[in-house]
This record gives structure tokens, C-alpha cells and sequence, in this order.
């Protein structure tokens, strides 16, 4: 058997970039108090990765692979000295949160 690639998965264009902002940063800080412990940090990195998101989103990148590549390149000028993640988590998780919100399993079985 041999592997076969994952096909991309492409988002609908942005409808309201402000809505969609507020539940990436929303969701992402529930995710983010989940997983280790309530920090101050979090909020910050929540907002900066939901800013990313949005600008890229805006400036009409509707694929989710390309969505998680900037997110990580860009959270590298971020300071995660005080928090428990660093960027790879980061876009992980908001590419888990965006697929469920598809309704698409993100887990390979």
C-alpha cells in the first residue's frame, strides 16, 4: 500500500475577517488554558496568531496548509519564554480548531 498525499483543504473566502478573528483568538485561548495552566502569556499569543490568521485571510490565502505555514513563520519573532508552547504548537492547534470547526477529523486513524 502506499501512502497517499493529504489533499489541501481550502476555507471558503472571509465574509467578516472581524468574526472570524474574534473565534480563532477566542478559541484558541480556551484551547491554550486547556493544556497546561491559565496563563497571562496566553491571551497574547491567542490575539497575535488570530492577527496573523486574519491578515493572511484578507490578503486572500484561503489554504489551510499555507494558513499554518505563515502562522508559523511569523509566531517565530514571538517571545515564548513564558509560556509552555512555541509556534508549531500554536498553528497545530489552529489547524485542529478550524478543522473541527469544518467538522473534519484532524486525526489520522
Amino acid at each position: 500500500m502506499t501512502a497517499q498525499p493529504i489533499p489541501p483543504i481550502t476555507l471558503p473566502p472571509v465574509k467578516d475577517s472581524e468574526t472570524e478573528g474574534k473565534w480563532l483568538k477566542t478559541n484558541l485561548l480556551n484551547w491554550l488554558d486547556r493544556e497546561f495552566i491559565p496563563e497571562a502569556i496566553n491571551e497574547k499569543i491567542a490575539t497575535r496568531a488570530a492577527q496573523i490568521f486574519v491578515r493572511q485571510r484578507l490578503e486572500g490565502e484561503n489554504d489551510l496548509g499555507s494558513l499554518v505555514i505563515a502562522i508559523v513563520t511569523e509566531m517565530q519573532a514571538f517571545d515564548f519564554r513564558e509560556s509552555f508552547f512555541g509556534e508549531f504548537a500554536i498553528a497545530n492547534a489552529v489547524s485542529d480548531l478550524i478543522l473541527d470547526s469544518l467538522g473534519i477529523d484532524g486525526c489520522c486513524k
